[in-house]
């Protein structure tokens, strides 16, 4: 493939490139929390059981949920091209400074405007708005045609990032900055051994999995059988990982959502409007620099999502599993799945629209 490069050829039009199970994704995402939800409901003590045996802070099938869900999507990335990605200095230094500038201080504004009555919920957004996301993000971006290799890349710098400044911004954002502000201050109290385990099960399990796969699997059977037979046999793992992980999330946090409706709103709103601005700023500017598509994709979204596993566990960590800042937590992938599926949609639509000559190649390509 020359003149088409197989990023393009892969964005094909969309009811046709997806599977019946991508294609409905919205549906089967809400029959999950439906799902989830009643599971809660119907079976009270359901939510000790889950949450028995753990994996670091994180409930066991939570954490299955999360490395099924990664796992194929990283044996789709060919690592042998990922070094032509560092080169790339306009789209890692627009995602360096979206995730790590523009998103804390972001999430910290809004936080602060929409809950200043509400300080335990407004520290729980405090510290989602500080974890960068390592785990979902590389699911969206397969989904919206995104750069597979740009993905791993940028994933695997914000975990860096994450376990050397994470401890650093919430002293920033919770303590020090509302100090010079005059506003309430917060502890965090969270080490960077923590952090570096929340990284290493959630991220380096599966990108080492996926490595292992692709290297051993076309060393054997060679290229052509791993990326058109293997590959579409293991993909819809990743969605299945997906569903799973949203139902064992809303049956564990059900009850608390269902019985403080009003609260689970107003901890929403904030996150909507986070989403929708850095997502909807960070596509912007990459098309004004001239990112193409694919890497423009990438950006928007580890630029919108984030590392709830790790927001979680700090929040229950340093706060307790029955805090204002662990519901904050919980609420964030409640509220996150279904905006970002949503977004999914609406960057397939800016392809079209601000991408129309690669649009016209691949549907040229797929009818080839």
């Amino acid at each position: 493939m020359t003149a088409i490069t197989e990023s393009q050829s892969q964005d094909a039009p969309v009811l046709e490139k997806l599977s019946t199970l991508d294609r409905f994704l919205p549906i089967w995402i809400g029959a999950a929390m439906v799902l989830g939800i009643t599971l809660g409901r119907v079976f009270p003590k359901l939510n000790d059981t889950l949450d028995r045996i753990k994996i670091d802070t994180v409930s066991l099938p939570i954490a299955v949920g999360l490395l099924l869900m990664m796992y194929p999507v990283l044996a789709k990335v060919r690592y042998s091209r990922v070094g032509g990605i560092t080169a790339d200095r306009r789209m890692i230094g627009l995602s360096l400074v979206s995730n790590w500038l523009i998103g804390p201080a972001l999430m910290f504004s809004l936080a602060w405007l929409l809950l200043p009555d509400l300080p335990e919920y407004r520290t729980g957004l405090i510290i989602v708005g500080l974890a960068r996301c390592i785990a979902m993000v590389l699911i969206w971006n397969d989904l919206a045609c995104g750069n597979r290799e740009a993905a791993a890349f940028l994933v695997a710098v914000n975990s860096l990032f994450q376990i050397a400044a994470y401890s650093l911004l919430g002293y920033f954002y919770l303590e020090l900055l509302p100090r010079w502000l005059g506003f309430e201050q917060e502890a965090l109290d969270v080490s960077m051994w923590e952090i570096a385990k929340s990284v290493l099960i959630f991220l380096g399990v599966p990108l080492l999995a996926g490595f292992l796969t692709r290297l051993i699997g076309e060393r054997r059977r060679g290229t052509e059988w791993y990326e058109h037979t293997f590959l579409p046999r293991i993909g819809p793992v990743a969605l299945y990982g997906l569903l799973f992980t949203i139902v064992v999330l809303f049956a564990l946090q059900g009850d608390a959502i269902t019985s403080d409706p009003f609260d689970v709103a107003r901890i929403a709103l904030p996150l909507l409007v986070y989403f929708a601005i850095m997502w909807g700023a960070s596509f912007a500017i990459g098309l004004r620099i001239g990112l193409p598509y694919d890497r423009n994709a990438t950006v928007a979204f580890t630029a919108a999502g984030n590392n709830f596993e790790l927001a979680i566990a700090v929040a229950i960590g340093v706060f307790g599993v029955t805090s204002g800042q662990a519901l904050a937590g919980v609420v964030g992938p409640l509220i996150e799945v279904p905006v970002l599926v949503g977004l999914v949609y609406v960057s397939l639509w800016a392809r079209r629209r601000f991408y129309p000559d690669i649009t016209q190649l691949a549907e040229r390509s797929s009818h080839a």
